[in-house]
């Protein structure tokens, strides 16, 4: 695709969609050297304000981070069309969001490194504790407000949580153990969770394995919107063995984002948790 933005003396890249949608454009625009338009359809994901594509393999498995140049040259959100995508589209970007803080908090305590390399700043932190004092605040009404097809206040700070909040608290402050997770569990066809579902679910993982004290306050948010934070409620009730170790593997490979976990864990430890989850 990058190759036809070149042969066609195409002026810009624009990306209108989803989150994988989104991840294709900006890789589009970074191997043509183009500018990029984000126009996120959903507040699924926190990923359109970052300078990160994610490269999946052909059978959905996690492949990569693309780490680009540059963030989009413009971001457009439109309140009444992102209001207006599928519920758990927007519920699922609450899971993204809700692990944003936890995980550079993480960071941090490891002295590990943000999505580009540097060291978690003030700022990075302040955003991502907004993300879950807003999703604490208004995360409930605005599923609620959004189910009777209403814009509201509590409506359109969700959607710059999920998408400029968040965005800004991931890429700035990094990521942890929840995203190594849901990532890892890309290798099982049997997933079908979306990509914020599953970061709540590891998130769950995280919290437990760290003993945060807010664990019982995620669980319970988690479970008023409607997150899966057990195997079971990801379809993956019946899983093996076998295959909780390969997903504990492939955990571990995402060795970014492991190096910015502070508690340290082991594979059979980490599909215990994943098992009490």
């Amino acid at each position: 695709m990058a190759k036809e933005a070149r042969a066609e003396y195409c002026d810009m890249v624009v990306g209108i969609g989803g989150g994988k949608m989104l991840d294709i454009a900006k890789a589009v625009a970074f191997y043509a050297e183009l500018p990029l338009c984000v126009c996120p359809t959903a507040a699924s994901m926190d990923g359109p304000c970052s300078a990160i594509s994610v490269l999946y393999h052909e059978d959905g498995s996690f492949d990569r981070y693309l780490m680009l140049e540059k963030n989009p040259d413009l971001v457009v959100v439109d309140t009444n069309v992102v209001a207006a995508a599928p519920l758990r589209m927007t519920v699922a970007g609450m899971g993204d969001a809700l692990a944003t803080y936890f995980e550079a908090r993480s960071c941090v305590a490891a002295h590990g490194a943000n999505e580009h390399g540097g060291a978690p700043g003030h700022l990075a932190l302040v955003a991502a504790r907004a993300c879950y004092d807003t999703l604490m605040e208004y995360g409930v009404a605005a599923k609620r407000d959004l189910k009777k097809g209403r814009t509201s206040p509590a409506v359109e700070r969700l959607i710059e949580c999920n998408t400029l909040l968040s965005g800004v608290g991931f890429e700035s402050g990094g990521l942890a153990l929840a995203h190594a997770i849901a990532n890892g569990l890309t290798i099982l066809p049997e997933c079908k969770a979306m990509h914020g579902e599953a970061v709540a679910f590891g998130l769950v993982v995280q919290l437990r394995l760290e003993r945060a004290p807010e664990l019982d306050h995620v669980l319970e948010f988690c479970q008023r919107v409607g997150l899966p934070t057990t195997l079971e409620e990801l379809g993956l009730g019946e899983i093996s063995d076998a295959d909780l170790m390969s997903v504990a593997d492939a955990v571990f490979r995402n060795e970014r984002n492991m190096a910015n976990e502070q508690a340290k864990v082991t594979k059979q430890k980490l599909v215990q948790l994943m098992c009490e989850a």
